[in-house]
């Protein structure tokens, strides 16, 4: 069991003056959602890093801007620009005690597209009913104004402390993350010591805390065939019915397979428990057309050519648990593959790995789970829930090439809007978030509290 901290002066002073910047965090999530960064293409990045990084500077933070030059999707016209800012404490100064360490807040500024079916602009940022609506209003901007917010009151509180205060905004998130903190963790962005801890503001709940996620492997799977006459397609092979071979081995043999292993991991919602694959696209024959006809029912737009497809694509999207193995999961895949081939006629393939990503953990015993834990016990009065993500974010990075252990995401917001139409973040956990952050970076620096 957790033991509540008691109220004495720092937490109380510090509660209460972000408490009292309740409409400033709104404001700031409204400003950040009406700035459309949407991914793919890219767009807006380089206005929303000078957005934050220009706010920040006015805090006494010292403000970078890098560009991920050569990573992919990076050009002219959509540069993928990432910002960093770094505060450092003067508590030593005023005699007290404090370890030096750093507390890095990273939130990807990326959104992906509104899409249909919205009731509010995806773009509006409109406060309705205590909640900011918007596309990205809960992934993720949402908590990387809460992560500000923590920063600034805590700096404006004139609590001395000997640390270091870092926040970033980062690029490409949505789309594996590459040309951002992958891009940074190459650089030294994320490792001692520069770095100790990482807390990530993805929209997991006010009062969870997010150790790691499952396992993906993404694959491109191709399927070939014979060109011929539409007409006469006796004379050709078709791949898109070897696909739908293919797809239909997955659905009625792996799938039920994967369907019944489960993970000890606390993954959440309680569906992705278990080892899932998704078909994420199909392409084949002819390219993607747009059909219309008039009322003679002649033709208006675009207009088929009568060919048999000697070619077909699929994406696939498999996410795996804890207990499995990449290498096994790519065999069987494979084998899948191969069984087609000895068994129907004509059927031949190609695969190609696009990415693939272990599951992480964070053990509960390490200092950032800790400090969140009790910082969560005396804002909300009670003892967090600890979970797994579904999908994978760019804890993986930080892990994998940062070599940094002591990573979570904790941020506010509903996991299950992320990506819907009418998203939004309720501004009570926007504050009760920010709160929490401020108190778990004062115990990461070790500043009595």
């Amino acid at each position: 069991m957790l033991v509540f901290m008691t109220s004495d002066a720092y937490s109380t002073k510090l509660l209460s003056a972000i408490e009292s910047r309740r409409e400033e965090v709104t404001a700031l999530t409204q400003d950040l959602i009406r700035i459309p960064t949407i991914n793919p293409p890219g767009d807006a990045y380089e206005a929303c890093a000078r957005f934050l990084g220009e706010r920040l500077k006015k805090k006494g933070f010292a403000v970078e801007y890098i560009r991920a030059e050569g990573a992919p999707g990076d050009s002219d016209s959509h540069p993928r620009t990432n910002v960093v800012a770094r505060y450092e404490g003067q508590g030593k100064r005023h005699g007290e005690v404090g370890n030096g360490e750093c507390v890095h807040f990273n939130s990807h500024i990326d959104v992906v597209e509104a899409g249909s079916g919205w009731t509010f602009e995806p773009f509006g940022g409109e406060v309705r009913d205590g909640k900011v609506y918007g596309r990205g209003a809960c992934d993720m901007k949402g908590g990387l104004a809460s992560s500000v917010i923590a920063c600034e009151a805590l700096i404006d509180s004139g609590i001395p402390f000997n640390g270091t205060l870092e926040i970033s905004g980062t690029v490409d998130e949505e789309s594996g993350g590459f040309a951002g903190v992958g891009y940074l963790a190459e650089k030294g962005y994320f490792s001692k010591p520069r770095v100790h801890h990482v807390i990530i503001p993805e929209p997991l709940g006010v009062d969870r805390i997010c150790l790691g996620h499952r396992g993906v492997y993404w694959a491109e799977v191709e399927t070939k065939g014979r060109i011929a006459h539409g007409s006469m397609p006796f004379l050709g092979d078709s791949a898109i019915n070897h696909m739908s071979a293919f797809i239909h081995l997955l659905e009625t043999k792996l799938q039920p397979t994967l369907g019944a292993r489960r993970t000890a991991e606390p993954v959440e919602p309680p569906g992705a428990r278990v080892s899932t694959l998704n078909v994420n696209s199909i392409h084949g024959g002819q390219v993607e057309q747009r059909y219309a006809s008039d009322a003679r029912g002649w033709p208006t737009a675009d207009t088929p050519a009568p060919v048999v497809a000697h070619s077909c694509r699929a994406v696939l999207d498999r996410r795996f648990i804890a207990e499995e193995n990449l290498e096994d999961v790519k065999r069987e895949i494979l084998e899948m593959l191969q069984e087609l081939q000895r068994t129907r006629p004509g059927f031949d393939f190609n695969i190609r790995e696009i990415m693939s990503f272990v599951p992480t953990a964070t053990p509960k015993d390490t200092p950032v789970v800790d400090a969140t834990a009790r910082a969560i016990a005396r804002v909300l009065g009670r003892e967090p829930s600890y979970i797994s993500s579904p999908g994978t974010y760019d804890h993986k990075h930080i892990v994998r090439t940062g070599h940094l252990k002591d990573v979570i995401a904790y941020g506010p917001g509903i996991l299950d809007l992320a990506h819907q139409p009418d998203e939004y973040v309720g501004i009570e956990e926007l504050v009760q978030s920010a709160q929490i952050m401020a108190l778990a970076s004062l115990r990461l620096m070790n500043v009595p509290m």
